[in-house]
């Protein structure tokens, strides 16, 4: 499954996405295919960026999840731990801004 609709409002066929950079990310990791490292570090920024969701992208009115290929992480920066999801953890410190003291990956059952 590329994406899901999120909202109750009609919204435009999925297949008029397919030039998006998310649409295409997820296609190539549905067709079994790796990230490279600046497919990692964008979706890295649109996860944490984003206000919806904490595993996924949204666009449109479509919800594109990647809690496939995403790691959960606790970031201690200025003094205070805060969760993050992203591909790896260079991805992750790419995104975030001033000094990081630490970063934890917790390993979900």
């Amino acid at each position: 499954m590329i994406a899901t609709q999120f909202v109750q409002w009609e919204v435009q066929p999925l297949e008029n996405l397919n030039g998006s950079r998310v649409y295409q990310l997820r296609e190539k990791l549905n067709n079994g295919h790796k990230m490279d490292r600046a497919e990692k570090n964008w979706l890295a920024e649109n996860v944490r960026n984003n206000s919806y969701f904490r595993t996924a992208v949204p666009l449109m009115g479509y919800r594109f999840d990647f809690s496939d290929v995403l790691r959960k992480y606790l970031v201690n920066q200025y003094g205070q731990w805060s969760e993050y999801y992203a591909p790896d953890k260079t991805s992750l410190r790419n995104t975030l801004y001033g000094t990081v003291n630490q970063i934890v990956e917790i390993q979900s059952k």
